[in-house]
């Protein structure tokens, strides 16, 4: 069982900006200690002085997860400070928006690095500490992408993926020997951070989320409540749990939805043109920030009632199923929906008329 928060040190990762600058924000206020790591220097700084002015614990250490003896010496500061790590967040990332043909080897190493190395090496150097304690939560921000890929984020959808598959093969060799170690993955949809601001574009135009879109209070909240009371995942949002659902269902309908209509190319492109200032290499120096340009949902009803409570996960995957229903039935852009379905029936990917019908009658959709 975890410590109270108020007892709790809670080291965070990619706090410098996004959803790690809101977890730090968040812990905080709740007592817990908060060892802050990012390359930001700037921006650790004024995140730590917000915390401490609030009457919070903050300590900076910079820090490139992507390189182990940095990270190893983050683990070693907090402990020196705190004299223990409760709870470890693996929240940095980076990416490259474009056409895998017309990545670089060079970006595709540096997203390999931050984005899997980084969640690695975090959780390596956790494991270390909590190992002597006989206790602690690692919490690994993964990303609906990591369940269902999309076009255009080739190597960041495949560091999602195997972080999802490596929290799965952690947590079974922590459960074996009876450790006390819990490990949690969220699994965040759309969020709007600064991370579309700050990826790296080869599409000629600035980057944006798909929607539904979701704030980083909707994900930071998951992963306090995650500190307090570890789960296998949590997804934030019903979209974001849609990709799962579709994923399990017919991955070749998961091509069409995001094939149709443009769905998964259109919808990541703003109509500005990209400015050439990235993150990638290089940390920004300004103060950083937790809010990008797309403003999106505070919170998500269907994470705080269904991923907060396993009893109620199959009720939520009927809900998400009936949406995915209606959504090829009714479609995104005008008349896309029949036609989709009409071809997803034809190729053996879709429910009967009949089925659906039950479907909607289920999750109480019928008209």
């Amino acid at each position: 069982m975890p410590r109270p928060l108020e007892e709790q040190a809670v080291v965070i990762t990619g706090a410098s900006s996004g959803i790690g600058r809101q977890t730090a924000l968040e812990f905080p206020r709740h007592g817990a200690a908060v060892p802050l790591a990012a390359r930001n220097t700037t921006a650790l700084k004024q995140v730590a002085e917000e915390i401490r002015r609030n009457g919070g614990k903050a300590q900076v250490v910079v820090t490139d997860v992507g390189e182990w003896d940095q990270v190893e010496r983050l683990a070693h500061e907090a402990v020196e400070n705190h004299g223990r790590i409760d709870t470890w967040v693996n929240d940095a990332a980076v990416t490259v928006y474009g056409k895998f043909e017309d990545l670089a080897v060079e970006e595709i190493d540096q997203i390999l690095r931050i984005n899997l190395m980084g969640q690695l090496y975090g959780t390596k150097a956790a494991l270390a500490q909590m190992r002597r304690q006989g206790q602690g939560t690692i919490i690994n921000v993964g990303s609906e992408v990591g369940v269902r890929s999309v076009p255009l984020q080739s190597v960041y959808c495949a560091t999602k993926a195997a972080i999802r598959q490596f929290s799965e093969a952690v947590r079974m060799e922590l459960e074996h020997e009876r450790s006390g170690i819990d490990v949690t993955l969220i699994l965040p949809g759309s969020t709007n951070t600064p991370f579309f601001n700050h990826a790296r574009s080869k599409m000629g135009v600035k980057p944006a989320p798909p929607r539904p879109i979701y704030e980083p209070e909707a994900v930071a909240e998951a992963i306090v409540f995650a500190a307090r009371h570890p789960r296998r995942e949590i997804f934030i949002g019903a979209g974001a749990k849609s990709f799962d659902v579709l994923q399990r269902i017919s991955p070749r309908l998961g091509d069409k939805l995001l094939l149709t209509g443009g769905y998964g190319f259109e919808s990541q492109k703003t109509d500005e043109p990209s400015d050439g200032h990235d993150n990638l290499f290089q940390p920004w120096s300004d103060p950083g920030a937790v809010h990008g340009d797309f403003p999106g949902r505070r919170s998500s009803w269907y994470t705080r009632v269904f991923e907060q409570h396993p009893s109620l996960k199959v009720a939520a995957a009927g809900a998400v199923l009936g949406g995915l229903a209606l959504l090829a039935m009714r479609g995104r852009n005008g008349g896309n929906g029949h036609h989709l379905a009409e071809s997803a029936r034809n190729h053996h990917l879709m429910p009967s008329d009949g089925a659906l019908s039950r479907i909607r009658e289920a999750v109480g959709l019928s008209s």
